[in-house]
């Protein structure tokens, strides 16, 4: 394939998804806005956004290349179905993001005290964070399999769908649950 073709191969694919994100990015940042307000509620949440969504992004999008790779070495075939290797992948996924999500609280939480500055209490943080946490994982674990699976049935490259996708389901989910987690603990606590 002549490099000219393999670039408008790759824009081909990639255009309309990175689209599709730039859609996303703007969605996520007016459920930023809304969030903004529930800061007065919870004092310093705004400090673990960024580093939460892009947990978001590093766990999934490392998944995706793991799903990515079978599929291009046919370990992994396009369908739900029983496969340990995929399950493995999926598992250690969602506890390592889970995980970070409760590391995420606290540093936060420290890093706020440490610098005086007001803060939510160390359980309203991790409450958040795990919330959120654990409702993001598991829309990006099925929408990253179903779009990367359909995508490479259609033809589609998976190296080319799973960046766009990671952050665009991760931005968005991220931010409306962490408004959902925000609403959740202030009803709850």
């Amino acid at each position: 394939m002549a490099a000219v073709d393999e670039f408008v191969s790759i824009y081909r694919e990639a255009l309309p998804v990175l689209l599709i994100a730039l859609a996303g990015g703007l969605f996520s940042g007016l459920v930023l806005e809304a969030i903004i307000e529930r800061v007065a509620t919870f004092p310093g949440l705004l400090v673990a956004v960024p580093v939460f969504l892009a947990t978001r992004g590093n766990v999934y999008g490392a998944l995706g290349g793991r799903i990515s790779s079978g599929l291009h070495q046919g370990l992994i075939e396009p369908r739900f179905q029983r496969d340990d290797r995929l399950i493995n992948a999926i598992v250690a996924s969602f506890v390592n993001a889970v995980s970070m999500s409760v590391v995420i609280a606290t540093l936060s939480w420290a890093a706020l005290g440490l610098l005086g500055w007001e803060s939510a209490s160390l359980l309203e943080f991790v409450a958040i964070l795990l919330i959120a946490g654990v409702l993001t994982s598991i829309v990006l674990i099925f929408g990253l399999l179903l779009v990367i699976f359909a995508g490479y049935k259609r033809g589609y490259d998976p190296d080319n769908l799973v960046g766009p996708i990671v952050t665009t389901l991760g931005d968005i989910f991220g931010m409306l649950f962490l408004l959902l987690a925000t609403i959740s603990v202030e009803v709850l606590i």
